[in-house]
């Protein structure tokens, strides 16, 4: 699995909204400046996101965008999927499985495919959270934080 550009400011923006004190939203332009997105990207990317259920948009002079639940209960694996990220093996993974050694490939690849999707699937923003808290402390620093 290789993270694109797409997943990668997915999960930018999501860790950003996490760290919102009280849930408060966060317009399009903020985080696209605090986590260096281009900002009409990031609006298509909070679509999708929105749609899947895991932000709310906000209208109004104080809106913007927030999570839709507790940051324990969004996964990565939530994420990438909301924005089309695939998690499946690399194709060319996919020998010929009547030969031995192919077989064994194969079945390694396998395997290795699912506890990644496993780990992505139990790795919440929660988690992601306090790893960013715990490296802001060591920074000394409280305003602003980039994935």
């Amino acid at each position: 699995m290789k993270l694109t550009t797409r997943g990668h400011y997915s999960v930018k923006a999501m860790l950003d909204l996490s760290l919102q004190p009280n849930s408060k939203p966060a317009s399009v332009a903020t985080i696209a400046k605090r986590q260096d997105i281009p900002a009409p990207y990031l609006e298509k990317l909070l679509i999708e996101l929105r749609r899947a259920g895991l932000v709310e948009s906000l209208r109004g002079s104080q809106g913007g965008y927030r999570l839709a639940s507790k940051p324990s209960q969004i996964s990565l694996g939530h994420i990438l999927a909301a924005v089309g990220e695939t998690i499946e093996p690399l194709p060319k993974h996919e020998g010929d499985t009547t030969q031995a050694e192919d077989w064994v490939t194969f079945s390694l690849w396998r395997r290795l495919h699912e506890k990644l999707k496993e780990s992505l699937y139990n790795i919440t923003l929660a988690d992601l959270y306090y790893d960013a808290r715990s490296w802001q402390a060591t920074q000394a620093e409280q305003n602003s934080f980039v994935v």
